[in-house]
């Protein structure tokens, strides 16, 4: 165990209100928008999933660190949180496979993080209030200087956050003699998205998040995908565009979390931000179609109108989330598509959700 002068910090919210801790090593400070996962396990996929782009993380397990991390468990290239807010962070970890320590890992990638918080207190604040903007910060003595840099950053709602983390040149992933071939829309993909398709028999190229359909046809895929990402989901006009050219010739596409959305958006179906997201490992949904439920893996702030999906005459809604009802999956009627709000490929434990790749892939077969 590492004792050492730790730095005192503190977390200030945008409405004022101010939750102190202890920084865990790096010095500075570090803006986004905050918001809590109740996962008690994959912390390392959350630091590096795109989705969690510009976002200071809560994490509400009273332990972060104490297994250490595994090179083969990020999602993507880097840690993709803005910082780290959490109670109790273990400086040694204990499992025999990983490969360095969480301290390490943050160092290496340059991340702020701040520990000794009452997490349960500042989530409780979150679920009252709402995810709001925050900064992170060891400067605990210039709090008016914070207040004024964080009036000054951006909202969620209304943010594209899709081009910060998309691939730059379509690249591909898998073997390239498989039996199908996706295009696939990146604007915040998770590999483990990619190991799934892969495992399946297919073989992927991955395409930025401007991309145009013409760009995606020109692979000759057997069908598409549109992937999860970060941010508002109504900037992405591009994406919209695509997913219209695509359902309009009735080609296999299949969308999860933000690419879901942007499937709603190209069926006319509107979007608005919720006040505090669905963030964790355990949340409950029901397939209409076939009655059961399924313990889920989510990460979203942004939603599909339900009301207008029911109104829809083209959409069908096929998931509901048990806790409030929202939307958690759709299907277009007539074309071969559908789409998931929550994730599939992240298996927290239940595999309930792992069906939907199948699902893609017979659809793929019988088109």
């Amino acid at each position: 165990m590492k004792y050492k002068s730790r730095k005192k910090a503190l977390i200030l919210l945008a409405d004022g209100t101010i939750f102190y801790g202890k920084s865990i090593g790096k010095e500075g400070s570090a803006f986004g928008e905050v918001c809590f996962n109740t996962g008690t396990t994959g912390y390392q996929e959350i630091f590096t999933d795109p989705s969690y782009y510009g976002q200071l993380m809560v994490t509400t397990n009273a332990h972060i660190g104490n297994y250490g991390t595994k090179e083969d468990e990020n999602q993507s290239d880097t840690v993709k949180i803005a910082g780290l807010i959490c109670k109790n962070f273990s400086f040694e970890y204990s499992r025999p496979g990983g490969d360095a320590s969480l301290e390490d890992y943050f160092e290496k990638h340059n991340t702020l993080a701040i520990s000794d918080v009452d997490t349960r207190a500042l989530v409780s604040y979150i679920r009252d209030n709402g995810a709001m903007n925050a900064v992170i910060s060891t400067d605990v003595d210039n709090i008016e200087g914070l207040k004024k840099q964080l009036a000054e950053q951006p909202n969620m709602e209304g943010l594209e956050l899709a081009s910060q983390v998309s691939t730059k040149e379509p690249y591909y992933f898998g073997d390239e003699n498989a039996t199908y071939k996706i295009s696939a829309l990146d604007i915040g993909i998770k590999k483990n998205i990619l190991v799934n398709l892969a495992t399946r028999d297919a073989y992927i190229k991955v395409f930025p998040h401007n991309s145009k359909f013409e760009d995606l046809e020109a692979f000759n895929p057997d069908g598409y995908f549109i992937s999860n990402g970060p941010g508002d989901p109504e900037p992405l006009v591009e994406a919209q565009d695509v997913a219209r050219e695509i359902i309009k010739r009735d080609k296999p596409l299949f969308g999860i979390c933000l690419g879901h959305q942007v499937i709603a958006l190209a069926n006319g179906i509107s979007t608005y931000k919720m006040h505090n997201g669905h963030r964790g490992i355990n949340h409950p949904v029901k397939n209409l179609i076939t009655g059961k439920g399924e313990i889920t893996s989510q990460n979203h702030g942004f939603a599909i109108n339900r009301e207008e999906t029911e109104a829809n005459p083209n959409v069908e809604i096929t998931h509901l989330h048990l806790n409030d009802d929202t939307v958690a999956g759709i299907k277009v009627k007539g074309k071969n598509c559908f789409s998931v709000q929550y994730h599939p490929e992240a298996s927290p434990g239940p595999n309930d959700s792992i069906y939907l790749f199948d699902q893609f892939i017979e659809n793929i077969k019988n088109a």
